[in-house]
């Protein structure tokens, strides 16, 4: 049975400038059926933009999606894990802070995410 974040996470990372336009990460996300980016810059994580961090900060607010970088939007200095980290602290720190997704690091380089739809997978 799984009990490391690395056993359940998903080993990719979808990335974007902070520069980059809500339109551009919108794309992308559509593009690779997902539902949140990295914003990152030279292998740092700067923060997570989520499709409804576009809808509620964005679209919501009426601003341009074509101007708008997703730095001004996303949720900075996001809560990470280790992928060496049990599932068990993931799940603490999912519902301590009330957030679906987490970002998966190693030495502060982004290597994956874990997800609750990752979790929900776990037997047990």
């Amino acid at each position: 049975m799984p009990q490391y974040v690395r056993d359940v996470m998903t080993p990719t990372v979808t990335s974007v400038r902070p520069d980059a336009s809500l339109v551009e990460a919108a794309q992308l996300m559509r593009a690779k059926d997902i539902g949140g980016v990295f914003v990152e810059l030279d292998g740092e994580l700067l923060g997570v933009l989520t499709d409804r961090d576009v809808t509620l900060r964005a679209v919501a607010d009426g601003v341009d999606p074509l101007t708008v970088s997703c730095h001004l939007v996303c949720t900075p200095n996001p809560v990470t894990i280790g992928p060496d980290e049990e599932i068990a602290e993931a799940v603490a720190l999912m519902r301590q802070h009330e957030v679906r997704r987490l970002p998966v690091v190693r030495a502060g380089c982004p290597v994956g995410v874990v997800s609750m739809g990752d979790l929900e997978r776990v037997p047990g």
